[in-house]
């Protein structure tokens, strides 16, 4: 390496930390300085992160299209606000359930859905959410149908004998932070397991991995299940955030957010759906000032992002972290 080489590594390195550190200040204030409206928003980004990732598993890792996450997104809601009405858990009851009831309703429906490919398999998910909104709508006695499920209390925490609720947005900003947080290291752990190895080869190569000895349907079948814990944790997050759930979860805008967020952040990256969790439903938020073309304007803006980015923005993230001296992935 020259010494003009050596000189650029040092500077790029010496200004890595203080971004570094600059950043994460300003995750952790940003409540101080951050006007409600834009924090509300960037609430509303960490919350549709968790299904996201999940889907991330699926698509970017298994090369597998799923249109399921917003079902199970749905589920994990309304499992939340259930038991928050009706039995008065607290938060970290209600979360963790929302995660096991998703992933517990999705394996009997993953059985047979994996046994089909490609399209089948697309339209078979899109199906499960038909489904979903089909019961929220219809089950009367449990969802009150077309009413919803309002007055869900806000998120509590009862530790031994001190408790206390998450009532302000900036509250709720920390509590989506740490989990969204909490959901980032579970997904890396996954990916960087031999177990997220054997994944990418699934996604390379069924045959020639099923050929050297992986169970592909078996790892598929959990990567499915998996997927849909990170969504109803999403779902619950979701609910006590806006304290109401209505059949209206289920419908293809919250499926199509969530494989927006994936496919314009980066398939197969973390630093891509966290980016782009953030772009699209800031974007998406601040089209509102103009409701009546709100949504032409959003396509429009999804088509110049397609034509400019066709690899999401993960490759401009990376380039922007070597810049700065970063090792790649």
């Amino acid at each position: 390496m020259s010494q003009l080489q050596e000189t650029q590594q040092t500077w790029r390195s010496g200004f890595r930390l203080p971004a570094i550190i600059l950043m994460a200040a300003f995750v952790l204030f940003a409540p101080a300085f951050v006007g409600s409206y834009s924090l509300h928003a960037v609430v509303i980004a960490m919350i549709f992160l968790l299904p996201a990732l999940g889907l991330n598993l699926l698509v970017g890792y298994t090369g597998l299209l799923s249109l399921a996450q917003g079902a199970f997104f749905g589920v994990g809601a309304y499992a939340s606000a259930l038991l928050s009405i009706h039995f008065n858990t607290p938060f970290y009851i209600n979360v963790v359930s929302a995660g096991l009831i998703s992933g517990a309703l999705a394996l009997p429906l993953g059985i047979p859905a994996l046994r089909l490919r490609a399209t089948s398999f697309v339209m078979c998910t899109l199906g499960f959410i038909v489904i979903g909104q089909a019961i929220s709508k219809n089950w009367i006695s449990l969802t009150r149908g077309d009413m919803g499920l309002s007055s869900v209390p806000k998120p509590y925490f009862a530790l031994g004998p001190w408790s206390f609720s998450v009532v302000s947005t900036a509250a709720y900003y920390y509590l989506a932070l740490a989990v969204a947080s909490l959901a980032i290291l579970a997904f890396y752990l996954i990916v960087r397991s031999p177990a997220g190895r054997n994944m990418i080869a699934i996604r390379e190569n069924e045959t020639l991995a099923e050929a050297v000895g992986i169970p592909t349907w078996t790892y598929k079948l959990i990567v499915f299940v998996l997927s849909a814990v990170f969504a109803g944790v999403g779902g619950s997050l979701y609910v006590h955030y806006l304290t109401v759930v209505s059949p209206l979860t289920f419908q293809m805008y919250y499926t199509t957010t969530i494989l927006i967020i994936v496919l314009g952040g980066g398939v197969g990256t973390i630093s891509g759906v966290v980016f782009g969790s953030i772009l699209f439903v800031a974007l998406s938020e601040v089209l509102r000032v103009a409701p009546e073309i709100r949504m032409i304007a959003y396509g429009i803006c999804l088509l110049l992002i397609v034509f400019k980015f066709p690899k999401g923005f993960a490759p401009v993230i990376d380039k922007v972290w070597l810049a700065l001296g970063g090792q790649r992935a």
